[in-house]
């Protein structure tokens, strides 16, 4: 395993210590309204902080994006994106879909990648060229053939209800054709799990960075495809998140097209 990941795999713990120490306890926590419907709370807070001091510890010069702290400047070469809680309302509701989303980005391109999910103890890592794993066995996406039989992930657009109707109209088309759609309400758990085969295919709209940075390498590395709605490589700018097995990925894109709004449609 790169020396790079592991201090990746060492941060990711130390941030799920924090998240596990206080699952019991929610009702102790400050929890502040970022937005509607956006929480925060001190968990997320310290379990960035510890990430941030773990990485600075190893590479004092590097960037770092995190979800709670901003960006933190260094040599532009290499930047880390940063969720230390993907799923909070999950995690404030005992739901326990939630993971830490740890990216490496040299020179723009995903080299590292780490979500791990501290309740299930469930550590999703790739590195470039590598291939991706969880807890150090292979994982692959599938290999389904189109979209009988398949179980899909999703998002609804909370941050974003003016595109509501366009999303349920891209639900409507594809439900019809496939087993299952899944919202669990964590996308950068969501992707690791497309990587391991557990969804067939993904989309969703306006995502933060740092709920995608992590997991698009591990899909990339599983054998999956990941992209904006256009099928192209803009989804870390755009938000908007296609992904699955190649045939997969081809009928969510030709699915949804007809539903695209103006403001969609890059």
């Amino acid at each position: 395993m790169h020396p790079t990941l592991n201090i990746a795999i060492k941060a990711a713990r130390k941030a799920g210590d924090i998240i596990l120490r206080y699952h019991n306890q929610i009702d102790l926590l400050t929890i502040e309204n970022k937005a509607a419907n956006d929480f925060v709370s001190e968990v997320d807070k310290a379990a960035e902080d510890a990430i941030i001091d773990e990485l600075k510890y190893a590479f004092p010069d590097h960037c770092i994006l995190g979800e709670e702290n901003g960006e933190i400047l260094g040599n532009s070469r290499f930047q880390w994106i940063v969720d230390p809680l993907d799923g909070t309302t999950n995690y404030l509701h005992g739901f326990p879909q939630y993971c830490v989303s740890i990216a490496l980005y040299e020179d723009k391109e995903a080299t590292h990648a780490v979500v791990y999910d501290p309740f299930k103890e469930e550590m999703f890592t790739a590195s470039k060229g590598q291939g991706a794993y969880l807890n150090e066995q292979r994982i692959r996406t599938t290999h389904t053939r189109g979209f009988e039989n398949t179980l899909i992930g999703t998002g609804f657009p909370f941050k974003a209800p003016r595109h509501l109707d366009a999303y349920l109209d891209m639900f409507k088309a594809i439900h019809p054709q496939v087993a299952g759609i899944r919202r669990a309400g964590s996308a950068a758990l969501d992707l690791a799990y497309l990587a391991a085969g557990r969804l067939d295919g993904f989309w969703e709209i306006e995502l933060s960075i740092w709920d995608i940075a992590a997991g698009a390498l591990l899909v990339k590395e599983a054998g999956g495809f990941i992209g904006d709605f256009s099928g192209r490589d803009k989804f870390l700018e755009t938000g908007n998140v296609v992904a699955g097995n190649e045939k997969v990925f081809k009928e969510i894109l030709k699915t949804i097209h007809p539903h695209l709004t103006s403001d969609l449609q890059y």
